[in-house]
Parts: structure tokens; C-alpha cells; sequence
């Protein structure tokens, strides 16, 4: 199952940084392909459930390697497989809000939804899909029905991306409140981190700030927003060595990112 909210370096990255299957994805696809050409070529027929949801991982895979067109196809077999299996329906969003296909997205979204409206998942997914398409305010209840669900396994993804769409709408104190219940999840949350790292910048909080970016540089290796925003922080507190230390490991390290242009 994909999992989606994260902002990184790219648009596909955006879209699957939280997806959950391991990093031998690309055998598991190799011998799950294995697997149903075994079983085609024997003439034994599989159940059309098992069957979805195998081509739906193969989909969610391929959809994490980049391959989209594959991808696309995998999801087709599932929901020729299931018309009724709500996850292809689920993913193929994921992959359609991608291309931009933003129509399509929402009517996976909404079929989905059709078939299993208490899945946390598909109500996080869809919630951060209206998020991406200007509908902020209504995203939100969708990550509330999320977060309320008693067997959501992750409730953090869906406070994260709570956090982030009313950080974009301007409610910092919803934000940061959100964020704040991110780290009960996960003490270490870097995006949790960073985003109230940036709260407590906008608010002018520089120690608060500063500390909460050094609990981040700790535990993991910056990427160019953690340097800009860090840079910026010394910048307004008058420590300019501190600002060129970070600006230069930004020039260094991102020389093409935006936040380096900037």
C-alpha cells in the first residue's frame, strides 16, 4: 500500500517517499512476474482477489522504480482481475495525480472510497491529493477520519500531512499542533522537525528554532531546505559565521537546487 505526503526532491519522489514495501522491490516484482506466468502457463486459475492484489504491489513497485507506464499496466490486470478491489483503484490515484491526470485521480479517489470509505489509507491519500489541488480545508477532514481510525498502523503520515496542508493555508498553531502529535509517534520525525523548525522561524522564535534544526542535523544529513532554512536563522540572528558555514556546504553540496538560487 502507498502511503503519500512528503515533499522531496522531485514529483515522483513527492508522491511515493512513504511508500511502505522493502527495498527488494524490484526482485519481489521479478518473481512475483515469475510467479503469475507459472500460473498461467499450468492453467490454474488464481482467485481474482489474490490476483488483484498481487498485480496492485507490482503496480505500487513499479510505481516506486519510476516506471510508470508499467505500473499503469500492472493496475489495469488488477482491476481486470477485481473491477471491486479498492487499493488498485487507490494506487492508480497516486499514479494519475503523478501525471497530473487530475480528473482521473479523483474519480480513483472516490471509487475507492465507494468500496472501503474506512480505510485509512485511501482517506489520507485523497486528503492529500485535495491538498495538492487547492482544497486545503477540505483535506483535512479526510486526514481526521485517517487519524481517528483505531487500526491506522500510522497515524503520524496523516498528522504530518495535516500539518503541512494547514501550514499552507497560513494556521500555523493547527500546524505546529499537528506536528507536535507527529512527534509523539516518532520522537525523531525530520519532517515534523523541520516543519516546526519553520513555524518557529516565521513566529521569529530563534532558539527554538536553532534547536530544533540542531536535533535534526544530528540525526540525519541535511538536504538543501534544512541548510536554507538554517542559514536563514543565523542570518537573522547576526551570527554571520554560522551563515557561511551553511551557505557554504548549500553551494557546495545543492549547487542546482532552488533554495541555493534563491
Amino acid at each position: 500500500m502507498i502511503r503519500i505526503g512528503v515533499k522531496a526532491a522531485g514529483p515522483l519522489f513527492s508522491v511515493v517517499a512513504l511508500l511502505t514495501v522493502g527495498s527488494e522491490c524490484s526482485v519481489f516484482a521479478q518473481n512475483a512476474v515469475q510467479a503469475t506466468s507459472g500460473m498461467s502457463a499450468s492453467g490454474t486459475v488464481g482467485d481474482p482477489r489474490n490476483r488483484a492484489k498481487l498485480h496492485t504491489e507490482l503496480g505500487s513497485l513499479y510505481f516506486q522504480d519510476g516506471n510508470v507506464t508499467v505500473a499503469l499496466d500492472e493496475l489495469r490486470i488488477a482491476l481486470e482481475a477485481d473491477s471491486d478491489y479498492a487499493p488498485a483503484y487507490n494506487v492508480r490515484g497516486l499514479v494519475n495525480l503523478y501525471l497530473r491526470e487530475l480528473e482521473l485521480a479523483e474519480s480513483d479517489f472516490k471509487r475507492a472510497l465507494r468500496l472501503a470509505d474506512g480505510d485509512p489509507e485511501i482517506n489520507n491519500n485523497y486528503g492529500w491529493f485535495l491538498c495538492q489541488i487547492g482544497r486545503e480545508q477540505e483535506s483535512l477532514g479526510y486526514f481526521q477520519r485517517a487519524i481517528r481510525n483505531p487500526l491506522y498502523q500510522t497515524p503520524e503520515r496523516a498528522l504530518l500531512n495535516a500539518g503541512q496542508c494547514s501550514q499552507k493555508m497560513g494556521d500555523l498553531k493547527a500546524a505546529e499542533d499537528y506536528f507536535d502529535r507527529v512527534l509523539r509517534y516518532s520522537r525523531k520525525n525530520p519532517q515534523a522537525l523541520l516543519h516546526l523548525a519553520t513555524i518557529n522561524y516565521l513566529r521569529n522564535n530563534l532558539p527554538a528554532a536553532r534547536t530544533l534544526l540542531g536535533e535534526l542535523l544530528r540525526q540525519t544529513e541535511p538536504n538543501a531546505a534544512v541548510l536554507w532554512l538554517a542559514l536563514r536563522v543565523e542570518r537573522r540572528s547576526n551570527d554571520r559565521n554560522a551563515e557561511a558555514n551553511y551557505a557554504n556546504q548549500l553551494k557546495r553540496r545543492f549547487p542546482d537546487s532552488a533554495e541555493y538560487q534563491d
